[in-house]
């Protein structure tokens, strides 16, 4: 194992280009220089507070410079990172820190009252980093952050030093289940993050070799930091020498990107699949000739969907750009990618396996193409070294197939003939009617084929004769009628009849998460409420 640290890395940037931007925040930047010293503060604060090694620094944060900045000064001091769902209540909140040991917590002001209620149960968190967001006051029992970030006079070196092996931990969204930490070890991160990149990190590479000559990509973290989705990137960028732009609305306005893309020069940008694309479409289609976007060279999406239509239509907006659907999880980078660019557009759910990613039955044995084969995604290669106080999770999920260590998350997939693989979905949210599987991913995407449907989810409720009745959730668009009957048979016009909804619920909106995700449980039983069913 190598022994590539982002703090080591980060500093190298910095020494090499001070002063390029690294942060842009609005009419706010931040240089490498800028960055780099006022990470050093944080982290001697932190460190001069007591905490230990490898002791957690939570970030509660919106897309901001805080946000890296907090992560640099983690990973300075040998800390280690953890991202929080801003969405969370007062006990998901209390469990995901108590969880973490987390010794700290930088968040923004607006989250001061709820923090309030529940600090007294959290004794091991030593210090409360108040990031001014224009909300009120700093409360008494915190420090201000932008006080602490200016502190730093020296670079920060640990008296317990740092290493690869340091690990950058990232809390998976609890769809299946309460939150539980991914732990990465920070060599294997940035192997395999840079994996994807034309000068991919080497497994017994030194930082000293490292050569910043010029700027790095511009990055556009679109949709939330919190996730891997624009996180990951991020990290990736920064340790190109690149910069990090992100916008200062704390919901997604399709416009504002625009607008950055054009003024910044932005290079790169990380979304959540249709959840976001649609937005951006509609934005262009109402002003076709607004914006200036050949600075844009390519897009990243994971989490979701990414149809096939809308991968067509802002390829005609910016032909020259590449649409990298990425098919990951927190615990399993690089299982499948599908690339779109170049005049050619990839197929809803289809992507080519990653290097390391193999298809597996219930047996574990690894499916070869031929007769379209159905079973588990599982991916080896550098991978994390578990969940964080959940061994028997990590030893359900990190599997040895052939004497080879497998994360297998629970992704479903169809072996094509070409060896490429059709994307099923996440079994925890499998329906089975009358014996069958379904998946509602492709039941989803059949619905929003249809043109009175925006956004939609499949859920199963209760069924005395098949157990479970695939169930339509789905929200039109504006001013659309949406007609059962005709959505039902428009399904079974792409799948098997089995596949189709035996019922259709229609609400305002999905209520989709920021990161593009949904609440399936709130939305079964919302449908089997409307139907007069116990979920």
């Amino acid at each position: 194992m190598g022994n590539w640290n982002f703090a080591d890395i980060w500093e190298r940037v910095a020494d090499h280009i001070p002063n390029e931007d690294c942060f842009i925040h609005g009419d706010r930047r931040l240089t490498w220089g800028d960055v780099d010293r006022r990470a050093d503060g944080i982290a001697q604060y932190l460190i001069d507070a007591g905490l230990e090694r490898q002791q957690a620094v939570a970030q509660y944060l919106y897309n901001g410079p805080e946000y890296m900045e907090s992560m640099f000064a983690a990973f300075k001091a040998a800390y280690v990172p953890v991202n929080t769902n801003y969405r969370y209540t007062a006990d998901e909140l209390k469990y995901l820190w108590d969880n973490a040991d987390a010794g700290a917590v930088v968040f923004h002001g607006t989250f001061s009252d709820l923090i309030d209620t529940i600090r007294g149960s959290l004794p091991k968190i030593k210090v409360w980093l108040w990031v001014d967001d224009g909300s009120g006051p700093c409360p008494d029992w915190a420090v201000e952050y932008e006080t602490v970030a200016n502190s730093g006079t020296s670079r920060v070196v640990p008296a317990w030093g740092r290493s690869g092996d340091d690990l950058n931990m990232l809390y998976t969204g609890g769809t299946t289940g309460m939150p539980k930490g991914v732990m990465w070890r920070q060599d294997d991160l940035i192997v395999v993050l840079s994996g994807a990149l034309a000068t991919p990190y080497p497994d017994d590479g030194e930082v000293s070799d490292l050569e910043f000559p010029g700027p790095g990509p511009k990055f556009c973290p679109a949709c939330p930091q919190m996730h891997g989705t624009g996180n990951f990137p991020g990290l990736s960028a920064m340790s190109l020498g690149g910069s990090i732009v992100t916008l200062e609305s704390r919901s997604f306005d399709a416009a504002e990107l625009l607008d950055a893309i054009e003024s910044e020069g932005i290079n790169l940008m990380s979304m959540v699949g249709d959840a976001f694309g649609k937005p951006i479409l509609k934005a262009l289609d109402a002003n076709p000739d607004k914006w200036d976007l050949s600075s844009l060279l390519g897009i990243t999406s994971s989490g979701v969907m990414w149809s096939e239509e809308v991968k067509q239509q802002l390829l005609e907006y910016q032909p020259n750009m590449v649409l990298i659907d990425a098919f990951s999880s927190s615990e399993a980078l690089g299982m499948g990618t599908s690339t779109s660019g170049g005049g050619s557009t990839a197929k809803t759910a289809r992507f080519e396996l990653g290097e390391h990613c193999v298809v597996i039955d219930d047996d574990n044995n690894i499916l070869t193409p031929g007769g379209r084969p159905q079973g588990r995604l599982a991916v080896g290669g550098r991978q994390p070294l578990g969940y964080y106080k959940d061994e028997a999770k990590t030893a359900s999920t990190f599997l040895i197939i052939d004497g080879k260590r497998y994360s297998c998350p629970g992704d479903f997939a169809i072996v094509e003939d070409d060896g490429s693989i059709t994307l099923l979905g996440r079994g925890s949210v499998c329906i089975n009617t009358g014996g069958e599987k379904v998946f509602p991913e492709e039941v989803e995407e059949a619905l929003k084929t249809h043109p009175s449907v925006l956004d939609a989810v499949a859920v199963g409720v209760p069924d005395e004769k098949f157990g479970e009745a695939v169930t339509a959730v789905v929200e039109p668009h504006d001013g659309a009628v949406v007609d059962g009957g005709e959505l039902i048979a428009h399904v079974k016009q792409t799948l098997a009849a089995y596949k189709a909804p035996k019922h259709v619920v229609e609400v305002d909106t999905i209520g989709r998460a920021a990161n593009g995700k949904v609440d399936y449980k709130r939305l079964k039983g919302h449908a089997s409420d409307v139907l007069g069913l116990s979920s």
